[in-house]
C-alpha cells in the first residue's frame, strides 16, 4: 500500500467540499500556513494529503476553510479506518485498495461507493492523526507547545486557535432524508438505512432502539388500559400483570441485541476492528513515554487520579445525592400541605392543588439533574482519564446514579416507606408526563424555535451582501457554523433508561405509564429527527456496532425492577390476607419468588442467543477465511525462504 500513496493526485479538478475547519478571527498567518500545508502535504512528509480551500467572507477574512479529498485519497482512507463494505457474493469485508474491484457496485469512476458520511469521517480520522514532527510549538504561538506525536488539530482545539471542525450537509440528500423521514405523519418504520447512510451508525442505532423500545411497549400499554380502566385490584390478575412484565423487560433486551446484531452486520459495523485508542483532547500530565506505542505523551500517575476520584469525586457525588433527598423531604412537607387544604376545603381548586407538589417537584428534578450534569462533566474532566472510553464511564456512572436517585426516590420512599399507593400513582403519574413535557420542550421545540430566528436573520444578512463568491455555499456555511453541537446520544439514551424506569419499576401500581410512554416515544421519534435536521450542525458519523454501556444498564434496570414488584405484590392485601399470622413467612415467600423470577430471568438472557444463527454463520465463515487466508502467506513466505 505505501507504493499506492505517491501515487495520489493532489489536485481534484472538481473540487467537493466535506467538513468546514473554522479558525478563531485574527489568527497570525505563518499558522494559517503551517496547518494548512500540513493538512495538503504528502503523507510520506506527514500531511494529511488532503484537498484545502479557503472561503472568502464579507469582509475579506480567510478564517473559514473547506476541506475535501481526491477520489483516490478516500477508497486509501477508507482502508486505513478499516471501513467494511459489500463484496460481489453478499458477503461483507473489510475495504482493501487493491481488492476494490471485489466490492459491489465499486467503479473507478463512480464517486458514490463511498457515502458522504464515510468520507466525512475518513477526513476527520485524517485531520485528527495530524502529528507534530519535528516542531516545538505552533507558528506564531510559542505558549502552545508541540512535541513528536502530539495531534495538532487537538493542540489547535485546546489552544483556542482551531473554533471547530464540522461536516457539511448535503442539502438534497437531506431533503430527501427529511419527507421520508418525518416529512409526512405515517405509521411505519423509520428509513434506517438513509439514517445510517447520512448520519452514521451510532445515530441510526439510536433511533432504530427507539423505534424497537416504542414498538415494545405496545403490549404492556395493551394490557395496562384494561387494567387500569376496570381498576382489577384481585390478586391473580395483580401478579400476573407483574410477571408479565418482569418476563417483558427480559424479553426485549434480549431480542434488541439480535436485531442489533443483524442491523450492524449488514451496516459493516459489527466486523469492525476496535483502533488503538489515542489519549483524549483533555489529557494532560507530564511528557514520558508510552510503553505500548513507544511515542511521547503526557503522561499522568493513576494514584492521583484514584485520589481524585475517592477523595473528591465520590464524596461531592454522596452530598448532591444528600442535597436530592433534602429536596425530596420539602416536597412531601408541600404533600402533606397540600393535602391538609383540600381536607379543609373539599373543593375543585383543592382537588387540583393536590397535584401542584408533584408538578413542581417534577420541574425541580429536571433543573437538579440538568445542573448536576455540568457538575458531573466537570469533575469527570478534572479526573484527567487518559482514553475517551474510560472518561464516558465514569460520566454515565456518576449521572445514572443521581438521575436515578433524584427520579425514583420518591417513589421508593412513598412505596415502602408510606405505604401509600394511591399517593404513589399519582406521583408516578405525575412525574413521569411532567418530565416528558419538559423534555419535548428543551431538547426540540425550544432549540428549533431559536434555531428558526436565527436562519431568518441570516438568510435577511447574506442577501444583502455583494460578493463573487458561490453564495449558496457561502449562507450554507455560515448558517451551519452558527447552529448548535450535537454532543451525542447521552442524553437521549438517558431519557429513554428513566423511562423505561417508570414503566418497569412500579408499572402494576400505575399500568397507564406505558400507554404515556408510547404516546411520548411516538412524538420523540418526531421531534429528534426535526432536531438532527433542522436545529443542530451535522455530527460526525461515528461507526459502533451496539449501544455499549446502556444494555448493560438496561438490564441492571430490569434486575432492579424484579425486586421492586415483587415487594409490591408482597405488600398487597390480597398477598397479606394468605399469611395472617406469620409476617416472616410472607417476607420468605416473597423471597423465594423474586429468587425464581430472577433465575428466570437469567435462564432466558442465557438461553436467547445475542446473535442470530444465520449472522453467527457468517461471522464464523469470515474467521475461517482469514485463518486460511493467513496459513497461505506464511506457507508463501516459507517456500520463498
Amino acid at each position: 500500500m505505501k507504493e499506492t500513496w505517491s501515487f495520489l493526485d493532489a489536485l481534484e479538478p472538481n473540487f467537493r467540499p466535506l467538513v468546514v475547519i473554522e479558525l478563531a478571527k485574527g489568527t497570525k498567518k505563518e499558522t494559517i500556513e503551517w496547518f494548512t500545508k500540513r493538512i495538503v502535504d504528502k503523507k510520506a512528509n506527514g500531511g494529511a494529503q488532503l484537498l484545502i480551500k479557503p472561503l472568502v467572507t464579507e469582509n475579506g477574512d480567510e478564517n473559514i476553510y473547506l476541506v475535501g479529498a481526491s477520489h483516490l485519497r478516500l477508497l486509501l482512507g477508507a482502508e486505513t479506518v478499516g471501513l467494511v463494505k459489500e463484496c460481489n457474493d453478499n458477503s461483507m469485508r473489510s475495504f482493501t485498495y487493491s481488492s476494490r474491484k471485489t466490492f459491489k457496485d465499486f467503479a473507478d469512476d463512480n464517486h458514490n461507493f463511498l457515502t458522504m458520511s464515510e468520507c466525512q469521517y475518513i477526513i476527520k480520522h485524517e485531520l485528527e492523526n495530524l502529528r507534530a514532527r519535528d516542531e516545538k510549538m505552533i507558528p506564531g504561538y510559542p505558549q502552545a507547545k508541540l512535541y513528536p506525536g502530539k495531534s495538532i488539530v487537538r493542540r489547535l482545539l485546546t489552544n483556542g486557535i482551531l473554533v471547530q471542525i464540522f461536516p457539511l450537509h448535503d442539502r438534497e440528500e437531506l431533503k430527501k432524508l427529511r419527507h421520508t423521514w418525518y416529512g409526512r405523519v405515517k405509521i411505519g418504520y423509520q428509513p434506517l438505512d438513509e439514517i445510517r447512510s447520512y448520519f452514521g451508525e451510532t445515530i441510526a442505532l439510536y433511533f432504530g432502539f427507539l423505534e424497537y423500545f416504542t414498538f415494545a411497549l405496545i403490549p404492556m400499554a395493551v394490557i395496562g388500559i384494561p387494567y387500569y380502566v376496570f381498576a382489577w385490584e384481585d390478586y391473580d390478575k395483580y401478579v400476573m400483570f407483574a410477571t408479565f412484565n418482569l418476563l417483558w423487560s427480559t424479553v426485549i433486551l434480549e431480542v434488541w441485541k439480535r436485531i442489533c446484531a443483524v442491523m450492524t452486520y449488514h451496516w459493516g459495523t459489527l466486523l469492525m476492528k476496535r483502533q488503538f485508542e489515542e489519549p483524549r483532547p483533555g489529557f494532560h500530565g507530564a511528557l514520558g513515554i508510552n510503553p505500548v506505542t513507544g511515542r511521547e505523551e503526557p503522561v499522568y500517575s493513576s494514584i492521583k487520579r484514584q485520589l481524585r476520584i475517592y477523595l473528591v469525586s465520590v464524596p461531592f457525588v454522596c452530598l448532591c445525592l444528600y442535597f436530592s433527598l433534602y429536596v425530596m423531604m420539602i416536597y412531601f412537607d408541600l404533600e402533606h400541605w397540600a393535602l391538609d387544604y383540600h381536607e379543609e376545603n373539599k373543593s375543585t381548586f383543592s382537588s387540583l392543588m393536590l397535584y401542584v407538589p408533584s408538578i413542581i417537584y417534577a420541574v425541580v428534578i429536571e433543573i437538579m439533574n440538568r445542573i448536576y450534569r455540568y457538575a458531573a462533566e466537570f469533575l469527570t474532566s478534572w479526573e484527567n482519564h487518559r482514553l475517551e472510553s474510560s472518561y464516558q464511564n465514569h460520566l454515565i456512572l456518576k449521572v445514572l446514579v443521581f438521575n436515578f436517585l433524584n427520579c425514583f426516590a420518591s417513589l421508593f420512599y412513598i412505596a415502602f416507606v408510606l405505604f401509600d399507593m394511591k399517593l404513589l400513582r399519582q406521583s408516578l403519574a405525575t412525574l413521569l408526563i411532567t418530565s416528558q413535557i419538559l423534555n419535548q420542550f428543551a431538547e426540540s421545540l425550544l432549540p428549533y424555535w431559536l434555531q428558526k430566528r436565527h436562519v431568518k436573520k441570516m438568510k435577511k444578512h447574506m442577501h444583502s451582501l455583494k460578493t463573487d463568491a458561490d453564495l449558496s455555499l457561502v449562507e450554507q456555511v455560515n448558517l451551519e457554523k452558527e447552529m448548535g453541537t450535537y454532543f451525542g446520544t447521552f442524553d437521549d439514551y438517558l431519557e429513554l433508561f428513566l423511562q423505561f424506569g417508570y414503566v418497569s419499576l412500579f408499572s402494576c401500581v400505575y399500568p397507564l405509564a406505558a400507554v404515556f410512554a408510547v404516546l411520548n416515544n411516538v412524538t420523540e421519534i418526531y421531534s429528534d429527527a426535526l432536531k438532527m435536521c433542522r436545529v443542530y450542525k451535522r455530527p460526525f458519523a461515528e461507526p459502533t456496532a451496539n449501544i455499549g454501556v446502556w444494555q448493560l444498564a438496561f438490564e441492571t434496570m430490569s434486575v432492579i425492577s424484579v425486586v421492586t414488584n415483587c415487594v409490591l405484590i408482597g405488600m398487597s392485601p390480597q398477598v397479606n390476607a394468605l399469611f395472617p399470622d406469620s409476617k416472616m413467612d410472607l417476607v420468605l415467600t416473597v423471597a423465594l419468588v423474586e429468587h425464581l423470577l430472577l433465575a428466570i430471568k437469567f435462564v432466558m438472557a442465557f438461553v436467547i442467543p445475542d446473535k442470530p444463527r444465520e449472522i453467527q454463520i457468517k461471522l464464523a465463515k469470515l474467521e475461517f477465511e482469514s485463518l486460511e487466508a493467513l496459513k497461505q502467506q506464511v506457507l508463501a513466505a516459507l517456500s520463498v525462504v
